[in-house]
Formats: structure tokens, sequence, C-alpha cells
């Protein structure tokens, strides 16, 4: 009979004390620590020879690394493709008319604002300066050295491209990019008449993001490899420049929120930005605590209209747009993030790459947003762009969490300004509202539901 009870509290088929999964940000953080460990551990203890060096350093470890970054290279052109598509076509040029051109160009000036700020505090901060790695790659320089030998107007030119099926098979990305964008707003321009070969693109995108999602089920296994070889080869140097690139990340996003934010806020919109600031505090935090773009967009366009008088006919708009293509905070990270690595693997970058950096990450931000782990992907496109190795990737994917969460407040606090200086210009913005300091005070953040993708 106790027996019998005793089975009873156990539902058939369960363990006693079930563990959770460990989700993959979890487990890619666990992975970097794991494999620093492993490689402090081959770099002191284990002796130089076969087993350690062939077998392990540039055998398991190298293969399995460079495996999961011949992954991310694979989807890079294919997904920087049809997303791009996808968001272009997004736009409805024929209803939107200068609302949506002008919410465009602000977009893509604040990224433009938001790139050049992190490469100026890159190279203020000079975070992989002091370790040598390049012996442990062989960089492809051809990039790099033809880029030096190109005049700026072939590089203008070069965006056109003559081919385009040969620029997607060589990996030409800004003639990609403008390509894509050519074809979104051809399809925005035809609306229905082409709706099958829109949700071809669609359908391909949402093909893209499932790649990527099962590509980045690899991520903790590569991080690991990656990180364990370059310990083992360099030690614990890496670690210092690792701290001066979340410290350059964060100071350039800083930046981004209390200068170049305000200012516009100022210029454009001529309201008090620290008014802007209080109110928008809520929906700094939760999309800080999120991580999520997509997650705060019901948040962001209540406190815009409550609390900030802004039409919700301008911000069903300009905040999910936002979210799509409206990309600062990942553009800095992307900056700083080139200067990093450029620094640390000893690649000389001159004003043609920058200038690449800077076109290639700006055009780039359109295609960023709603893919999982995108950042990185679109990172690895950079690096692609000016000849970087990708094996710097490893170090950024592993304290990528990190400055995940500041980059993210900055990303929908640029959508929030930019819509509110639409709105005022538009006359769709209720001053009143806004310099009310009770306003929208009734908000129940508990509305916003975050999805478990994001």
């Amino acid at each position: 009979m106790e027996l019998s009870k005793m089975r009873q509290t156990t539902p058939p088929g369960s363990a006693p004390a079930s563990r959770k999964k460990l989700g993959l940000t979890a487990q890619i953080l666990l992975a970097l620590v794991l494999g620093i460990v492993c490689g402090v551990v081959f770099y002191y203890l284990v002796p130089a020879g076969t087993i350690r060096d062939d077998v392990f350093v540039n055998g398991i470890f190298y293969v399995v690394g460079q495996g999961f970054i011949r992954l991310m290279q694979m989807l890079v052109v294919p997904l920087v493709f049809c997303s791009i598509v996808c968001g272009a076509s997004a736009i409805d040029v024929k209803t939107l008319g200068s609302v949506g051109v002008k919410t465009l160009v602000f977009y893509l000036c604040t990224t433009l604002v938001a790139i050049c700020i992190a490469l100026c505090i890159g190279n203020l901060i000079n975070p992989g300066l002091g370790v040598d790695m390049s012996a442990m790659v062989e960089s492809d320089t051809s990039t790099l050295d033809t880029a030096a030998n190109t005049s700026v107007t072939e590089v203008l030119l070069g965006i056109i491209p003559k081919n385009p099926i040969g620029a997607l098979a060589n990996g030409d990305m800004l003639a990609i990019i403008f390509f894509a964008l050519f074809i979104g707003v051809v399809l925005a321009i035809l609306g229905k008449r082409v709706e099958t070969v829109h949700s071809f693109f669609a359908q391909f995108n949402d093909i893209m993001m499932e790649m990527t999602s099962l590509v980045m089920r690899a991520a903790p296994i590569g991080v690991f490899c990656l990180l364990a070889r370059t310990f083992a080869n360099i030690g614990l140097d890496v670690l210092l420049p690792m701290l001066k690139y979340i410290i350059a990340v964060v100071l350039a996003l800083a930046c981004q929120l209390f200068i170049t934010y305000m200012v516009l806020l100022w210029v454009f919109a001529r309201v008090n930005p620290i008014t802007f600031l209080k109110k928008f505090v809520p929906v700094f935090a939760f999309a800080f605590s999120t991580a999520s773009s997509n997650a705060t967009i019901p948040l962001n366009i209540d406190t815009l209209e409550s609390k900030m008088g802004v039409s919700r006919r301008i911000s069903s708009f300009t905040i999910p747009f936002g979210a799509t293509v409206n990309m600062d905070g990942t553009s800095i990270m992307q900056g700083v993030a080139v200067i990093f690595t450029a620094q640390l693997f000893g690649v000389e970058l001159g004003p043609m790459e920058y200038a690449t950096i800077i076109a290639t990450a700006t055009l780039a931000s359109i295609g960023t947003a709603g893919v999982p782990s995108a950042a990185l992907v679109m990172l690895s496109m950079i690096f692609n762009s000016i000849g970087l190795p990708l094996e710097g990737i490893a170090l950024i994917m592993g304290i990528d969490r990190i400055v995940d969460m500041c980059r993210t407040a900055v990303n929908i606090t640029g959508d929030a300004v930019v819509s509110a200086i639409v709105a005022k210009q538009a006359g769709e913005m209720d001053l009143a509202v806004f310099n009310d300091p009770e306003a929208g005070l009734e908000i129940d953040e508990k509305r916003v539901v975050v999805s478990p993708d994001e």
C-alpha cells in the first residue's frame, strides 16, 4: 500500500528533478570559458609535440573551428540578399510618400554617424593593440591590396554591378546590397502584381533564418575550438583587449545616445531632450532587460503616443520599420569589432578600407533586424569585404551578450527619436502631451509579451 502511494507521487515518464536546458547564450558563454581554460591548459601545462600541436591545436581545434566559420560564410550572401529584399519591399512607397523617405533618410544618417563614432572610439582606445595574433592565421590580404590600389570613383561605380549573378557568386557585398535594395523597392512599387515573387523571397528568407538558427546551434562547439586554439597559441595575453573592446563599444553607444540623438531632437524637433529621456526610461529599461527590439515595439509605440504626443499613424510605421532597418547599436558594435580584430591580427586599414566599412555597415543595417544572431553574420560580411580574418569573431561571439543589451537599448532609442522628429515635422505631434509630466502614467508595461525566439 505504501509502495503504491510512493509510486503515485512521481508522474510516469518524468524525472524526479528535471533540469532546465541551457539556452544558446548560456551555452556560448560556457563554451567561451571552457575554451579559454582548455587553451590555457594546453599553452602552459601540455608540452609541445605531436599530440598537442598536430592532433589537437592544428588538428581537431583547427578543423572544427574553421568548419564553423565556413558554415557562417556559407550563409552570408543568401541571407543578406533575401533579408534586404524583404526589408526594402516592406516600404509602401505609394502611401507613405515623403514621410517614408524622410524616415529612411534619418535612419540611414543616424547609422552612418554611429559607425563613424565607433571607428573613432575604436582608434582612440585601440582595443586590439598589444597582442600579435597574425601568426595564427594566414589572412587573405589580396582584398586589402586591391582596395589600396582602387580609386574612390571605382569604388562608387563598383556598387552598381555589371552582372548581379557574378556579384552574388563572387561575394561582392556592396553590389549585392545595391541590387537587393533595387529589387525590394521595385517589389514595393509593383505591389500585388508581384505577390508570387514577393512570397518567394519571403519564404526563402524564412529558410535562411532557419538555416542560421541551425548553424548557430553549433556555435558553442565552434567557439570552444576557436578559442581553445587561440589561447593554446598565445596564452592569456588576449584577455585585456577583450575588456578594452567592451569598454570601447559601451563608450561609443553612450556617445550615440547622449550626443547624437539628443542633438537631433533639439535641432530637428525643437523639444527638450531631457524630457524625452525621462519619459523614455521604461522603454529603455525594457529593451535593455529583454535584448529584443521586436519585443519592445508595442511599448515603444504606446509610450510615444501616450507620453510624448506622437501620432500612432506615424509611430505605427516608423517603429516597426526602424526595428527592421535602423541598427545603430549593432553598427557601433561592428565598427569597434573591425578595429579590434584588425589591430589584434596586425592588419593595417587605410582610408579605402574605412570607406568600405562605413558603406557596408550602413547599408547592411537594413538587413540585420529580425534574424537570430544576424549581427555576427553581418560582421563576417564586413570582415570579408576588407579581408579581415574571421577567427576574431570567435572572441566577439563569446562576449557579445555582454554588450547586446546595451546596443538593443540604443537601437530602440534611435527608432523613437526619429519617430518624434518625423511626427513633429509632419504636424503629428502634440507638444502639450510631450511637456505634460503626468501624461501616459497609465501605460501597463505588462501588456508586452516577449517572444521566446527573440
